[in-house]
């Protein structure tokens, strides 16, 4: 699947643009990860995205056809959506909340077969959580309640995974098996996918693309290494960070550290990051020439 949002804005009423001439798609097996500071729009991006919220302007394409021209139980046989966690008000099983996401294979009043339960069990199975089969969904953790619902968005046997936040308000061991699953998932099922997320590392850990939205409306877009810098989350959160990279047992890992709240004005500071960021790099090629 290629899934694309081409020249889209996005505004409430008779409000201003809050999203701004966006472009960006994602291929079979991608990762793209979405950042921004608290009350940009991401959410409300992927609300516009899924048809949820209509766009001001522009539109979301599937395969090259616009969202308009497919049925809705057509694309919700691709796509799988995990929104925001929260707690289950009902009483449901894991494996009644992971069946769930066979509606859309389902006919009108059709009842799911042996075959939708075992497919169930499977997705449980993929995501690691095989052991909370039979415990109901009000009574466990948010870390394992983030899994389930990822094991029913996987139900739907999706060529597209959309999560909003999904590592959020969890421990540090929770996040990891999120994300981890994510990749794994993309990785060897060949599934595409699209993450928000209030976590730069996780991003570029997983992620082959990137999108930052920004306060004024304007977005960055492009390769994760390239879009995920120093410049551009300064600019988007409004505080001087540094990113370092360092090896463990042969793999790469990253670091983004935020060093303060800034107190000068923004496009200063960002030109501040630029000229640091040019001074390293020509240090760098200097120490390189010497050896």
């Amino acid at each position: 699947m290629i899934f694309e949002v081409k020249d889209a804005s996005f505004g409430y009423k008779k409000g201003p643009d809050i999203l701004k001439n966006l472009s960006f798609s994602v291929k079979e097996g991608e990762i793209l990860s979405i950042l921004g500071s608290n009350g940009v729009g991401k959410t409300t991006l992927l609300k516009c995205t899924l048809g949820f919220l209509p766009w001001r302007a522009g539109s979301t394409y599937i395969n090259g056809k616009p969202w308009h021209e497919w049925k809705n139980q057509e694309i919700w046989k691709k796509i799988g959506y995990v929104p925001q966690a929260k707690r289950s008000a009902f009483s449901y099983t894991t494996e009644e909340m992971v069946l769930l996401g066979r509606n859309a294979h389902l006919g009108i009043l059709a009842q799911p077969t042996k075959k939708d339960y075992r497919f169930a069990e499977e997705c449980l199975d993929m995501v690691g959580m095989s052991r909370l089969r039979g415990k109901l969904c009000n009574e466990i953790s948010g870390g394992e309640l983030q899994m389930v619902l990822i094991a029913r968005a996987l139900a739907t046997d999706p060529e597209l995974l959309i999560l909003d936040e999904p590592e959020s308000n969890l421990d540090f061991k929770n996040q990891l098996i999120v994300i981890n699953t994510i990749h794994k998932l993309c990785r060897e099922r060949g599934i595409s996918s699209i993450v928000n997320t209030h976590y730069p590392e996780h991003a570029l850990a997983i992620s082959d693309k990137a999108l930052i939205l920004n306060r004024d409306g304007s977005n960055s877009f492009g390769n994760a290494n390239e879009v995920i810098s120093e410049e551009n989350l300064c600019r988007a959160f409004d505080v001087d960070v540094r990113i370092r990279d360092f090896m463990i047992e042969e793999k790469r890992h990253v670091c983004v550290l935020p060093i303060d709240v800034l107190s000068r004005d923004i496009s200063e500071q960002v030109t501040v990051v630029e000229g640091r960021n040019r001074f390293r790099e020509r240090r760098r090629t200097s120490l390189h020439s010497r050896e």
